[in-house]
């Protein structure tokens, strides 16, 4: 049997109380001391302080009658007294993500094996959750919510559309999906007689149709209802419903449906109240209410306002995804913002009276963990001195102090954990630009590995950091940024010879590039690691960027994507040229995806002195097609913000290109649509560009669907790079 082996899936958790959101996939024991998974067919329990399996349930067990083989296990669970197991199985995607497929419920008294909403149609099944009292079950199907009795089978529709194919019930839009995290629009409420849910009625957005040529000798019109720029969001708002028969109290939530987003909801700790969290539609007003179950009633116990945009994509951990985390049974919770120019946590009472800091200092909390009430400590992941690592850290609620590092100061790098329960487990995972990602249990709050033997501290390498190619800078660029990031070198690299240099860029809010862990010096593509070839590899992460320095440095941004991050870009790769003269000024090259091909067009456009070749994959080319959540949050609302999304488009700017341009783009990319492409080449052409291009069919944003894809883009992008941007020493 193997030892201390982990599963973590990328499929969505399905839970079965209050949430059912993407997460880590560790499915502990209810005593927190130790964990399931699926071994061949079967579960096993790992018990951690035993360091030993032991088989819980067999695969016969898993095989339903008539079946030849137990049921592939896309997810599963247990109910809270460990006498139902949930199955989730034949999964398949909605959006970008498998949320609907096939439920089973494993009865282990009885050990009867059945499938849940069997008349409804197959894979149709989204987000099943068991009612807390265990009587009921109820999942979303073809946009409506279902309640299931467990001990007659009887199934009965709750909600209805009414002929309405674009009201929403129980789950959510793309955009809702892709841009606040939430995927499961549904919470059963504590005493197993209501359902508290989403309804979006997305009559008034527009379909985008992708087009599948491939797939038959006619093409396959395939319609997504996608928010554009500038267009009006879906009408959002939540309804209480009994679960019986489905009579829902609509809550009374001030403002108009139409320009106000809700991004998070719970039951309040009761069954009397559900808690709100409601945001205006340029995402600079954050409101937290409660709503009466029965009256449908409101009211805003606490507010907050950013002049850029307040940030609501914090999750605590897998039984969580609210924003809150619920402390002093119920009279406190905690919050993340970043209302004193920092990520810190703050303790607010019930009535939102009492707003208290707990995290202190200019340093920001990364990942909030979760709290441990019996010590009354919090956990979470920050780097105060370091914006490319992340370690863990806790800090005591009611004496709010100066927070204790939990990570050994011998491991530097990047750390995440998974925590139990009770806060005495972890499941830890490390890696460094020199040691490979590794994973071990390890308790808390001494952060002492399980197995000693096999230890992270025991697997990382000295001789490796010493012989790595890898180094890390800090620059200042001439308009006074501070810049951080990571530069590879080649083999048998001489610093008295010129090297053609190669810059991977993101640059935009959702995510950082430069970063202390085994990714560092890998193109996105991980097969293709450029210093093998010949080249210098950078990354430098700019304003904007996601890194933990604060608010300021992260919204510097506002209204100036494709202007202030192209910017730092820019002047940061001119700093370096300045300061290593090693980098050949004549051979510069950059690549990007998604909004670091938008990155790298804008550089190649904007600064054709600086970079030569660029190959951009699945660019954001015009910013006015991209959805509204994401765009508007960053960018304002146009028309009254028109100018900064004209500025900061790379198809308004084709007329400066004047090196090398390869741009790839899917046609069934459904997050930045093909569109994008079209327009570019227009432009380019208009102006009488030389540049090349490739599309791949039924291509979705990460181009891997069709066979053979993912390789050849890898070896396109190289052998481009090659050509134009010829490699090694001078």
């Amino acid at each position: 049997m193997r030892r201390f082996v982990v599963v973590i899936t990328l499929s969505i958790l399905y839970c079965f109380n209050a949430s059912a959101q993407p997460g880590s996939g560790t499915k502990w024991t209810p005593d927190g001391e130790g964990y399931y998974e699926e071994y061949e067919g079967a579960i096993v329990k790992f018990l951690l302080e035993e360091n030993r399996y032991e088989r819980v349930i067999s695969a016969e067990r898993l095989t339903p009658a008539g079946f030849d083989e137990p049921l592939p296990l896309e997810n599963f669970n247990f109910t809270s007294d460990q006498s139902k197991l949930l199955i989730y199985t034949n999964a398949q995607k909605v959006w970008r993500y498998k949320t609907r497929g096939d439920y089973w419920l494993l009865d282990l008294k009885s050990n009867e094996l059945k499938q849940l909403g069997k008349s409804l149609p197959e894979a149709s099944l989204m987000f099943a959750k068991i009612s807390p009292d265990g009587s009921k079950v109820a999942y979303v199907s073809e946009r409506n919510i279902y309640v299931e009795d467990l001990k007659t089978g009887k199934i009965k529709q709750l909600t209805k559309t009414d002929g309405n194919p674009k009201l929403i019930n129980g789950t959510f839009d793309w955009a809702y999906e892709e841009e606040f995290g939430i995927y499961d629009g549904f919470r059963w409420s504590p005493d197993s007689k209501k359902i508290a849910y989403w309804q979006l009625d997305a009559s008034g957005i527009k379909y985008f149709n992708l087009i599948n040529n491939t797939d038959g000798i006619y093409s396959k019109v395939i319609p997504i209802e996608y928010p554009k720029v500038g267009e009006a969001p879906s009408v959002c708002r939540i309804g209480v419903m009994n679960a019986k028969n489905g009579k829902t109290q609509w809550m009374n939530i001030p403002g108009d449906p139409q320009q106000n987003y809700i991004p998070r909801m719970e039951w309040a700790g009761n069954s009397d109240e559900v808690m709100i969290q409601q945001l205006d539609r340029k995402q600079q007003v954050s409101k937290i209410m409660y709503a009466n179950a029965k009256t449908g009633e409101t009211r805003t116990i606490f507010e907050e306002t950013d002049e850029a945009w307040v940030d609501v994509r914090t999750i605590w951990h897998d039984d969580n995804p609210a924003g809150w985390e619920w402390i002093n049974d119920g009279r406190e919770f905690l919050w993340v913002s970043e209302k004193d120019g920092w990520n810190h946590l703050y303790r607010i009472s019930r009535d939102g009276k009492s707003v208290r800091l707990v995290t202190d200092g200019e340093y920001d909390v990364i990942d909030p963990l979760m709290y441990d009430e019996k010590t009354d400590h919090v956990y979470f992941t920050a780097s105060p001195d370091n914006p490319m690592q992340k370690y863990l850290y806790r800090v005591s609620v009611a004496s709010a102090g100066k927070a204790e590092r939990l990570t050994p100061v011998s491991q530097p790098g990047t750390h995440g954990y998974t925590i139990s329960a009770d806060g005495r487990y972890a499941m830890h995972d490390f890696s460094n630009y020199y040691t490979f990602p590794l994973k071990e249990w390890i308790t808390l709050p001494n952060h002492q590995p399980l197995d000693a033997e096999n230890s992270i501290e025991r697997k990382i390498d000295p001789a490796k950091k010493a012989a790595s190619n890898i180094e890390f800078l800090n620059i200042t660029t001439k308009s006074g940024i501070q810049m951080s990031g990571w530069m590879a070198k080649p083999k048998d690299f001489d610093p008295s010879k010129k090297y053609a240099t190669l810059f991977y860029v993101y640059s935009e809010p959702a995510s950082a590039n430069a970063k202390d862990n085994w990714t560092a010096g890998y193109s996105y593509h991980h097969a293709v690691r450029p210093t093998d070839h010949g080249y210098i590899y950078v990354a430098i992460d700019g304003r904007g960027s996601p890194l933990p320095k604060g608010r300021e440095w992260r919204k510097a941004i506002y209204r100036n994507i494709g202007i202030v991050n192209i910017k730092d870009q820019a002047e940061g790769a001119m700093a370096l040229m300045e300061k290593y003269p090693f980098i050949d000024k004549e051979r510069i090259a950059v690549h990007g995806w998604s909004g670091g091909g938008s990155t790298t067009l804008n550089l190649l456009f904007k600064y054709p002195q600086i970079y030569q070749t660029g190959v951009a994959v699945a660019a954001v080319a015009n910013q006015l097609t991209y959805d509204n959540i994401y765009q508007e949050r960053y960018m304002g609302v146009p028309p009254e913000d028109l100018a900064g999304f004209v500025e900061g488009s790379p198809v308004n700017h084709v007329d400066g290109l004047q090196g090398n341009l390869l741009y790839i783009h899917g046609t069934g990319d459904d997050n930045v649509h093909y569109q994008n492409a079209e327009m570019l080449i227009n432009e380019l052409v208009k102006h009488g560009k030389k540049f090349q291009f490739m599309a791949y069919p039924n291509g979705t944003h990460g181009i891997r669907e069709e066979p053979g894809s993912r390789q050849h883009l890898n070896q396109l992008f190289l052998d481009y790079i090659l050509e134009h941007c010829p490699p090694g020493a001078k």
